[in-house]
């Protein structure tokens, strides 16, 4: 085999064991092959941003924007260099995708290496609208659905989704040296940073992230009237996302708010049910 047959192989092996621990279906494995195709391409595009942002070795930034450089490639007509984005190319040109929400994802990750502190909720919506946001636009591109009442449910679904796997993940971002919970429900709920190092949560912990899980809850709730708007397999699919968030939601809740002490993994069993019920509806 080709060596870049070789580098293929393995990529796709790796982003396919990464999905399985996602809140979410990726790419359901009852759609059809096309579909299932171009969300497993953009999915791939998405994860191998993060990991240059989070886990690559050497210099991040110049390799996140090198990535650009070569993202730009598909746009002018040529053949990118990574294999993610050879693999993209085609689900790009077919569908007509525009460059923007790739280089947002690009520009989270940029964000990711000078900024590890959000001052209000605002301002970490904002960084949403960089770093969630641009993939929800990207399925509905891949099913080809463009209206701005569609969009804008999108994105309350895609930055609900970012808060919950926020949440999740509060200790582990703290190691890292990250803190995604605005620094001003912190000081509200009377909770310093060093809290987060605990191996419990206090109780003042608790109230908080009680209250960021509802109100990434209710952004869910209004962004789910998207279902509604799309029909045949976009439909099916972008209720897999919804359903997933709404697991996540309730895994948060059986912890009572302490998502240092237990893990907030959402139930498959959940999630299939939730996906039921909302195509349903």
């Amino acid at each position: 085999m080709h060596p870049d047959g070789v580098q293929n192989t393995a990529s796709h092996r790796q982003l396919g064991r990464r999905e399985h621990t996602e809140n979410f279906p990726v790419a359901l494995k009852f759609l059809p092959a096309a579909h299932r195709e171009s969300l497993h391409a953009v999915y791939g595009y998405a994860r191998t941003v993060d990991e240059l942002g989070d886990s690559y070795a050497g210099d991040r930034t110049a390799a996140l924007r090198a990535f650009a450089v070569d993202l730009d490639r598909i746009w002018a007509g040529d053949e990118p260099e990574h294999p993610v984005l050879r693999r993209l190319c085609p689900i790009v040109r077919r569908h007509e995708l525009t460059a923007d929400p790739f280089h947002r994802l690009i520009k989270a990750n940029l964000q990711d290496q000078t900024v590890t502190r959000y001052r209000t909720f605002e301002e970490l919506v904002g960084y949403c609208r960089l770093s969630a946001d641009p993939v929800g636009r990207l399925v509905l591109g891949v099913f080809d659905v463009n209206d701005p009442e569609t969009e804008r449910l999108s994105d309350l679904v895609c930055t609900a989704l970012q808060l919950v796997e926020h949440w999740q993940d509060v200790g582990e971002d703290r190691r890292a040296g990250r803190i995604y919970v605005p620094q001003a429900d912190l000081t509200t709920y009377g909770v310093a940073e060093a809290d987060l190092d605990r191996d419990r949560a206090t109780r003042q912990l608790r109230d908080l992230m009680t209250f960021e899980t509802a109100r990434a809850a209710k952004m869910l709730d209004e962004g789910a009237a998207i279902i509604g708007r799309l029909r045949g397999w976009a439909r099916v699919s972008v209720a897999g996302f919804v359903a997933g968030g709404q697991a996540t939601v309730r895994a948060l809740r059986r912890t009572g708010g302490d998502v240092l002490a237990r893990q907030a993994q959402p139930s498959k069993v959940d999630t299939v049910r939730l996906l039921v019920k909302a195509v349903a509806r």
